[in-house]
C-alpha cells in the first residue's frame, strides 16, 4: 500500500489529513497526487508534504491506482461525470469521502464497472483520531477493500457496514457526533464558570476530563454503563448530578437527536443524488 499510486481530487482539510496520515505511516509522497483548482491549496500540499499537484483532475486521476474523491458533495456529480472516461480507461479503486452521496449515484456517474468504496469519515480525522465507516458492493475485491481500509485507517479507526442505509445512522452518530460532545463540553465549561471557576480553569478541567473519560472507555473492555456505575458512589455527588440528567430524560433526548440527524442525512442523499 505504501507505494500504491494514490490521487486525490480536492485538496481541502480532509484530503490533507489523509495525505499527512499516509506519509506519517511511511507512505511515499512521490506516488501521491492531488488536484485542486486553488493554487494556494496546491502550494500548501507541495510545501507541507512534497506531493505532486495539478489543477487538472484528469492528469491526476490518470496516475492513480486509487482515486480519492474529496470534493464538496454538491460538486461531486459534475466532477465524477467528467472523470468517468478516465476511470473507465485506468480502472482505479474509487474512494468517495463526500458525505451523503450514495453508492448508486456514484456508479451512475462514474460507470457501471467502477470499483467504488463509499466512506463516512468525521472531523477528528484532522488530528488522526477519526472514525470512518465504509461500504462497498460485490464489484470491490477483498484486496481493494483492504487497500481502502488501510488508507482511511491512516487517520483513525475504520469499520465496515454491510447495508449502505446504515451510513445515514453513522452520519448521525460519528459524523455529527463531535458536535454533540463539543456542546456537552461547552455546557460544562459554562456551568463551572457560573459556579465560580475562572474560564481558563473551567475549560482546562473540562477538556482533560473529556479526554480522560474517552481514554478510559477506549482502553477498557467494559461497557460505558459499567464504567459510569464504577464512578458513581451511592449517595455521592456523581449520583446526585446523574439523577438530574436522568430526570431530564437525557437518553431519550439523544435518541431523538440522532433520529433527526439520520432523517436529514437521508433527505440530503435524495437531494444530492437528484442534482440536474
Amino acid at each position: 500500500m505504501k507505494n500504491t499510486p494514490i490521487a486525490f481530487i480536492g485538496g481541502g482539510n480532509m484530503a490533507r489529513s489523509l495525505i499527512g496520515g499516509l506519509i506519517a505511516d511511511g507512505g511515499d509522497p512521490d506516488v501521491i497526487w492531488a488536484a485542486d483548482p486553488s493554487e494556494e491549496q496546491r502550494q500548501i500540499l507541495r510545501s507541507r508534504f512534497a506531493v505532486h499537484t495539478s489543477a487538472d483532475n484528469h492528469q491526476v486521476a490518470a496516475q492513480a491506482q486509487v482515486l480519492v474523491l474529496a470534493v464538496k458533495p454538491q460538486l461531486l456529480r459534475e466532477v465524477a461525470i467528467s472523470l468517468a472516461e478516465t476511470v473507465r480507461q485506468h480502472k482505479p479503486l474509487v474512494i468517495s469521502i463526500a458525505a451523503g452521496v450514495r453508492h448508486g449515484n456514484l456508479r451512475a456517474w462514474l460507470g457501471e464497472d467502477a470499483a467504488i468504496v463509499r466512506s463516512m469519515p468525521n472531523t477528528p480525522a484532522l488530528v488522526s483520531s477519526g472514525a470512518t465507516a465504509l461500504f462497498a458492493d460485490e464489484r470491490v475485491s477483498n484486496q481493494q477493500r483492504q487497500l481502502a481500509e488501510s488508507i482511511l485507517r491512516a487517520v483513525g479507526l475504520t469499520v465496515w457496514v454491510k447495508d449502505e442505509t446504515l451510513l445515514d445512522t453513522v452520519t448521525a452518530l460519528s459524523g455529527s457526533g463531535p458536535a454533540y460532545f463539543f456542546l456537552v463540553m461547552e455546557a460544562l465549561e459554562e456551568a463551572g464558570v457560573q459556579l465560580g471557576l475562572d474560564p481558563d480553569t473551567a475549560r482546562l478541567l473540562t477538556l482533560q476530563t473529556a479526554f480522560g473519560a474517552a481514554k478510559m472507555a477506549l482502553e477498557s473492555a467494559e461497557h460505558a454503563a459499567t464504567l459510569r456505575a464504577r464512578v458513581t458512589s451511592p449517595g455521592g455527588t456523581t449520583e446526585r448530578a446523574l439523577a438530574v440528567l436522568q430526570a431530564g430524560n437525557l437518553k431519550a433526548l439523544f435518541a431523538s437527536a440522532l433520529q433527526a440527524a439520520r432523517d436529514r442525512s437521508h433527505e440530503l442523499g435524495d437531494l444530492l443524488g437528484g442534482q440536474s
